[in-house]
């Protein structure tokens, strides 16, 4: 196998015209400047160079791999300045999950950013709900994925960022008796009839154990999973529901929003990331954006 290094040197050789001249550019005696070009000669099974007057040029075969090692040259090049693009985060791949209420408050702002400032980033985009991401996370085939997790509830291989806690409201009928009241006790809500806007899973287990905790569980006569669905039944006198505060943006014109205490139900967002992945500039700059994101809507 021909030596990379030894083909540089030849390199040197060629485009300097002697020897003397390539060991004073590499900074190498001129016999360890022949060593080299004698042992490339070994390996090539050809010679390499010929005597011109007092200097050397290359016969077909030294031609012919000086080309090659110029190619090599600018390959390895180009191949540093990607590593270096790659280790600062301007350049790199990432695979992120989200769900539907996250994208437009949370991923869109982020994403823009990290378009902005980083456009050699790549982003696998992809949502998830109602999937579980995080065996995703874990087994590495997403980067980071947006989820709700209680605080202070570890989960095995997995980091978790906490990026915003989104609280819940109550969305009532326009006229309802309640909607007098500017603020709600959750268990002022105990009797009346409930339209579901939310998937089994930690978005209406934060809802359920809110109303377990007021002494009371809620009677759902309506399941939308969906928010803008849930205020058009709610609209429509069908019930009442609760509904985290990005999924209000466009509330329906026939709805009252109301805060409620007592406790008030919240579902923490995280960003979540493998444990042990390695490290990424380009991950580091999305959490970031995500945070500054989560921090500019709270």
């Amino acid at each position: 196998m021909l030596d990379v290094r030894r083909m540089q040197v030849l390199r040197a050789v060629v485009t300097t015209g002697s020897v003397t001249a390539a060991a004073a550019r590499l900074g190498y005696t001129p016999s360890a400047v022949s060593q080299q070009v004698a042992a490339l000669e070994k390996e090539a099974g050809m010679a390499l160079l010929e005597r011109a007057g007092r200097g050397v040029r290359p016969t077909a075969a030294g031609l012919l791999l000086t080309e090659h090692a110029a190619a090599i040259g600018r390959q390895v090049a180009e191949a540093e300045t990607a590593l270096a693009d790659l280790r600062e985060g301007r350049t790199g791949r990432l695979s992120v999950r989200y769900f539907a209420t996250a994208g437009a408050p949370l991923v869109a702002p982020a994403l823009a950013r990290l378009r902005r400032d980083h456009p050699g980033v790549q982003v696998d985009l992809k949502l998830i709900d109602p999937d579980d991401p995080l065996p995703d996370v874990r087994q590495g085939r997403a980067d980071v994925a947006l989820v709700v997790r209680p605080h202070g509830r570890p989960v095995d291989g997995i980091r978790l960022e906490p990026l915003l806690d989104d609280p819940y409201r109550a969305v009532l009928p326009k006229g309802h008796p309640l909607a007098a009241k500017r603020v709600l006790d959750l268990a002022d809500l105990a009797d009346e009839p409930w339209v579901g806007s939310e998937w089994p899973g930690p978005c209406l287990d934060a809802v359920l154990d809110a109303c377990s905790a007021a002494g009371f569980g809620p009677e759902f006569v309506v399941d939308s999973e969906d928010y803008a669905t849930a205020q058009g039944f709610v609209a429509a006198g069908l019930g009442i529901s609760l509904i985290p505060l990005i999924g209000l943006r466009n509330p329906h014109p026939g709805v009252v929003v109301r805060k409620v205490r007592r406790p008030e139900p919240v579902r923490a967002i995280h960003a979540a990331v493998r444990d042990s992945a390695p490290d990424q500039p380009a991950l580091r700059v999305l959490l970031e954006a995500l945070r500054d994101a989560a921090a500019a809507g709270s």
